[in-house]
């Protein structure tokens, strides 16, 4: 069954320290299953994986090497839409007091009617609230 997974999980298999049982979880579900993400993914996965170069936590290398894994993964990226991100984003992470980018993942969960893989509590309690499942 597809998921959605956010960037709190995604990253936690490039960093050692950050890596959890929910995080190894999760990965090993791609082996059977798709993740879909919203079309920011990929800019706040960069946007780590530079800082964590600037601050010495991974090389350039390590960092190029986990972008080509991730990119082998089954993980589909959704294209942005802004009337969907001017209404349901904005009016969620209102709602919610989510980033807007975790009401990103939240709402592609509720739209597509998928459990969320997260790591992040406030985003997890923002999903068990309007009915998104949360996997464990």
């Amino acid at each position: 069954m597809a998921f959605v997974v956010d960037a709190s999980v995604t990253l936690a298999w490039c960093f050692e320290d950050e890596t959890t049982r929910y995080s190894d979880m999760v990965l090993d579900r791609l082996r059977g299953d798709e993740a879909i993400v919203p079309g920011i993914w990929p800019f706040e996965v960069i946007n780590v994986l530079v800082f964590g170069e600037r601050r010495g936590r991974l090389t350039e290398a390590n960092a190029a090497r986990f972008l080509t894994l991730l990119g082998a993964l089954p993980i589909l990226v959704e294209p942005v839409e802004f009337g969907r991100l001017a209404s349901t984003v904005w009016a969620l992470a209102r709602v919610e007091h989510l980033s807007s980018y975790d009401a990103a993942y939240l709402e592609l969960a509720m739209r597509e009617a998928l459990p969320l893989a997260t790591q992040d509590v406030w985003l997890a309690d923002a999903a068990r609230r309007v009915g998104v499942t949360v996997l464990r």
